[in-house]
């Protein structure tokens, strides 16, 4: 079976060491510094691998034992005839991933994979639970910037992010939406007929292979893509302590534009976005305040 392993190109040793549940981004990155080739971890003991890792011998054991599996590879074929898996070696990998401080390494997708490289494009994100205010405002500033082409990226979670992909859906626009699950876990579950319009006519990715269930530390880290498809990230009603907050520190991070939208004053889903402003985020009145901004500085 070790011989077998190091005869598969480098490409399916990533896929097969990323779909190890005892395997980390952080892991692999130790790898792929050690042996860009990674046929390291196919070419050695479980006490070589422990030690090069500084991991306990039982996960060495574990990690072993998954990449050198004949059931997983079948599972991985699966996997590359239904979906279009882009890894880190691939010419169409997203390039402005590859310069965010936590790279993924696989992404899976399903859709129209050349969204990634569009021109133009602006992550939306904000409270999952907006007020009344939200969407009319939302659809103020957001359907110009649709009709611009701008490709609109989100979380595909409940409030403002599937509204914004529904805008982008019903004024001919484009979107793309990043899960914190893989795709046989659909998460959230109260709108799968978005998702079934999201993959037939626009694109939906995921870092976590598809048999992997949503968990909680899953979404800051998905957020992390989220602001890194694009320049520049727009934030419609943020609490103060918030995923939506979380995603603008990664924007920040990542040198992104941030973009926030005012709301009345009083209501919690308005702070985030006040604090957001007072610390340097650009207010947004109209849609040319996006608009106006992004030309001067992108054209």
């Amino acid at each position: 079976m070790e011989t077998r392993c190091l005869m598969k190109d480098r490409r399916t040793r990533l896929l097969l060491l990323h779909d190890s549940p005892h395997m980390t981004r952080p892991l692999l990155g130790k790898l792929l510094q050690i042996d860009t080739s990674l046929h390291y971890p196919f070419s050695r003991t479980a006490a070589q691998l422990a030690e090069t890792l500084s991991i306990p011998l039982s996960r060495a054991q574990s990690i072993l034992r998954h990449i050198t599996d004949p059931n997983i590879m079948k599972k991985l074929d699966i996997y590359i005839h239904k979906y279009t898996i882009i890894t880190v070696f691939d010419h169409t990998y997203p390039k402005c991933l590859k310069t965010i401080p936590d790279p993924p390494y696989v992404l899976y997708t399903v859709g129209d994979v050349s969204l990634f490289h569009t021109p133009l494009s602006i992550s939306v994100v904000g409270t999952r639970k907006p007020s009344a205010y939200a969407f009319p405002a939302m659809k103020s500033v957001l359907i110009p910037i649709i009709q611009s082409g701008f490709t609109i990226v989100s979380g595909m979670a409940q409030g403002i992010d599937q509204f914004a992909h529904t805008l982008a859906d019903d004024y001919n626009g484009k979107t793309i939406a990043v899960l914190g699950s893989g795709f046989q876990h659909i998460y959230p579950k109260n709108n799968p007929s978005l998702y079934y319009r999201l993959t037939q006519k626009h694109l939906v990715v995921s870092e976590y292979p598809p048999d992997c269930p949503p968990k909680k530390y899953h979404f800051p880290e998905r957020n992390r893509l989220i602001s890194g498809l694009t320049p520049s990230t727009f934030v419609i009603e943020a609490r103060l302590k918030s995923g939506t907050l979380i995603t603008v520190d990664q924007a920040l991070e990542q040198g992104k534009d941030v973009y926030a939208l005012p709301g009345p004053a009083g209501r919690v889903t308005s702070e985030g976005c006040h604090k957001m402003i007072n610390e340097g985020a650009k207010l947004v009145h109209t849609y040319h305040d996006i608009l106006e901004d992004w030309l001067e500085k992108f054209e």
